[in-house]
């Protein structure tokens, strides 16, 4: 017989070392770290003072047991016969922690090893070099090392990672196994729903991207996680699903999805993390984040194993039982969530941990060369996400404010900056205007201040200074869009108050080229949505690759359900909406009359909604009312919910697009029926006129691409909480008379029949 081979898991060496060589304190004080770029370009500066025959980023690998390592050293002098690991900074060297240092260290010393091993070496140079990206020095730290005394260190940690590793390669198997032949976890798919998941699967085993329309009520969560997980199982299959969702309501539709489907299997191999943001994961939001002032941080990283082995036996690890299990180890739940991003199976968070300018999952997905599939829910509020996501300003308030509690050291960069401020705006005549050109002069005098602060901050890392690091993080955002300005994108400056106040704003207009890197990094992405048309619309902004397919589910839903009715004889436009508000409140009486019940009705602002409320209470006090306030907390936006019961009447005030115009669910006679007085146009004013003759240029659809299209999405989602399931009956009534034009009927979904009410 021959010999068995054993399975093998291959590990990089980083990966290698940040698990078995980090010990201590978690220590986040605030030093400003090099950017990717400036990483890249002192990487290069080391490799061009080195002389001929060095060589740079060395292929690597050897195996331990059933663990194959791989990596690529930075350098290797042949000269000094020296390995080196080349690391950026900036501020102060002996500033660095100690976390920090051993695991450079440990990843140098075991691509040491690797050296000695291809080629045959008995000892070497092992070296950290440290190069100061804002002074361009280096610190270079090196070490003798014998190759068997290299070889013990690389196994030594072999040793500490490889139980987890054969953890890691039974559950993997495990999982494969039973996902290829995971149940459907309801008797049989719904109408459209089935249609969908088979585009779902068959895109990720192309594998290519998505796009799919489905409406609202046939289950889109589930038959689009379902499918995924099945293709995951498919040779070369996916390391890790990603679900990311716009809002709480959706990470939570997510988790009660998955959470079903397990009860398929309570054995199932499914491991979910819910990631959530960082101010509602905190413990001690008075602490700073290290050992000397956080008692989670304390020894993080020597109680981390036990607590990392405590998640993998929960079966659903979202906020509750990752906080549960943090707290019973006594570690950072926030810290401690993110670390277990690389044993989850399926990761549930808010966009921005992929598509953002430092997205975690997008960062480690490179990093680890990961093959993943994401879900993108609710996929047209991408757009005004990542167009958020790439924009950035800087106000001259906050700068004069910080130039009033600044420390010494940084009054003349500050006061330097601001001078070139006021220059930039002495010749401005309008309170608002678009420049075509970055202003060159102002830039350079913004990134050396970035550097002055970064200095300060590296070297006062223990100090406190909110404003300072406020300001400090909005100035190297500014001046990194500031660097892939182009077209995508518009610098404006606007003039409050006077000319000693003036905002500056890189406003982004159209995020694909920042949004298509993120999707050329993932196996398959399925961008889903009730709303996702015109398709080419939302293909242009958000960069989707040329081969995309995009299906449209047909409803399940029959026309005789929804009753749609256009009241054309009401105008909804800004100066004639006083004339509007007596129609309204006559028509949604009538309509409440005939039919009793519970109703939305949504209009385009506050002020609008509290005009027809007002009127409301004066004509018709026995209808119950109640209203959606401005920045509603969470508590609040779920007691006006509650009103809305099976049986109850009375009509719930909303502002098209806030939080009740999409993404809840008020079934059978939860809701019946919604007014809406707006097209939902967005507002005509200097900003959006610049939106839309950029748009023009690029795409010759700037009215529709600005304001149509963006507006009638607003419309069909309001009007989708209506029809919840292939039982509803209800009614939609969409006031003014422009909703009888043929361009905005064709925008509305196709199996409505439209009436004139």
């Amino acid at each position: 017989m021959g010999a068995v081979t054993m399975p093998t898991y291959t590990i990089a060496v980083r990966a290698l070392c940040e698990f078995t060589a980090k010990s201590g304190d978690l220590d986040l004080r605030f030093t400003p770290g090099p950017t990717a770029e400036e990483g890249i370009a002192g990487h290069a500066a080391v490799r061009l003072r080195r002389p001929p025959g060095y060589q740079a980023e060395v292929s690597l690998e050897g195996a331990y047991q059933e663990l194959l390592v791989r990596g690529r050293a930075d350098g290797y002098d042949a000269t000094l016969n020296r390995v080196e690991e080349v690391k950026t900074y900036r501020g102060a060297i002996d500033n660095m922690d100690d976390n920090h240092r051993q695991l450079h260290w440990a990843q140098a010393k075991i691509y040491g090893y690797l050296l000695c091993r291809k080629w045959q070496l008995t000892e070497m140079q092992v070296a950290l070099v440290y190069f100061d990206v804002d002074h361009k020095t280096e610190t270079v730290l090196s070490e003798p090392h014998t190759l068997e005394g290299l070889q013990l260190f690389f196994e030594e940690h072999c040793n500490r990672f490889l139980a987890w590793a054969r953890q890691e390669m039974q559950h993997r198997l495990k999982r494969d196994s039973a996902w290829c032949t995971l149940p459907f976890p309801h008797p049989d798919f719904r109408a459209g729903q089935r249609t969908l998941a088979e585009a779902v699967y068959k895109a990720a085993l192309q594998p290519c991207c998505l796009m799919a329309q489905a409406p609202t009520g046939i289950g889109k969560t589930i038959g689009t996680l379902f499918p995924l997980l099945r293709a995951a199982a498919t040779d070369p299959g996916l390391d890790k699903i990603f679900y990311l969702a716009a809002k709480t309501s959706g990470r939570q539709l997510a988790l009660d999805a998955l959470t079903l489907i397990r009860q398929s299997d309570a054995d199932l191999p499914l491991r979910v993390l819910e990631l959530v943001a960082r101010d509602k994961a905190c413990e001690y939001p008075d602490k700073a984040c290290h050992g000397d002032s956080c008692p989670l941080a304390r020894g993080f990283y020597d109680r981390l194993p036990d607590a990392r082995q405590a998640l993998l036996g929960a079966t659903l690890l979202n906020k509750t039982a990752v906080r549960d299990i943090a707290l019973a180890h006594q570690v950072c739940p926030y810290y401690l969530s993110q670390e277990m991003v690389r044993w989850a199976d399926v990761i549930v968070g808010d966009y921005n941990y992929f598509f953002d300018v430092n997205a975690l999952l997008y960062a480690m997905t490179v990093q680890y060369q990961w093959r993943v599939g994401i879900l993108v829910d609710e996929a047209h509020n991408l757009v005004e996400r990542a167009r958020s996501m790439y924009s950035a300003q800087l106000d001259q308030a906050k700068l004069t404010q910080l130039r009033n509690t600044a420390p010494p050291e940084l009054k003349s960069p500050l006061n330097r900056l601001n001078r070139s401020w006021n220059a930039l705006v002495k010749d401005q005549a309008v309170p608002y205007q678009i420049y075509p050109v970055l202003p060159n002069a102002f830039m350079l005098t913004l990134q050396k201040v970035c550097a002055d602060m970064a200095d300060y901050l590296a070297m006062h890392a223990s100090v406190a200074h909110a404003p300072l690091q406020q300001f400090y993080f909005d100035a190297l955002l500014f001046t990194r869009l500031a660097e892939a300005f182009d077209e995508h994108s518009l610098f404006d400056i606007t003039l409050q108050a006077g000319r000693h106040h003036a905002v500056l704003c890189l406003r982004n207009v159209v995020p694909a080229p920042f949004l298509k890197p993120r999707f050329a990094a993932a196996r398959t992405t399925t961008l889903f949505s009730a709303t996702l048309s015109p398709w080419q619309f939302y293909s242009d902004m958000l960069g989707m690759p040329p081969e995309t397919p995009w299906i449209d589910v047909e409803s399940p839903f029959e026309a005789a359900q929804l009753e749609v009715k256009i009241a054309a004889h009401i105008s909804t436009r800004y100066r004639e909406r006083a004339g509007s508000l007596a129609p309204i409140v006559e028509l949604m009486t009538e309509q409440f009359a005939a039919r009793p019940g519970n109703y939305f009705a949504f209009f385009s602002s506050f002020d609008y909604l509290h005009s027809v409320l007002q009127l409301m209470r004066e004509r018709a006090p026995h209808i119950p009312v109640w209203e959606q306030s401005r920045g509603m907390a969470e508590a609040d936006r779920e007691k006006f919910l509650a009103q809305f019961q099976a049986g109850g009447q009375g009509i719930g005030f909303a502002v098209l697009g806030g939080a009740f115009a999409e993404g809840i669910d008020l079934p059978g006679e939860r809701l019946i029926g919604a007014f809406i007085a707006t097209l939902g146009l967005p507002q005509t004013n200097e900003v959006n006129e610049q939106f839309r003759i950029r748009m023009q240029q690029m795409f010759g659809a700037g009215y529709d691409y600005t304001y149509l299209y963006p507006g009638l999405q607003k419309v069909v989602q309001a009007a989708g909480r209506v029809i919840r399931s292939t039982t509803d009956r209800g009614v939609v009534v969409l006031m003014d008379d422009r909703f009888e034009r043929g361009e905005v009927r064709r925008l509305l979904p196709g199996w409505w029949t439209v009436s004139e009410g």
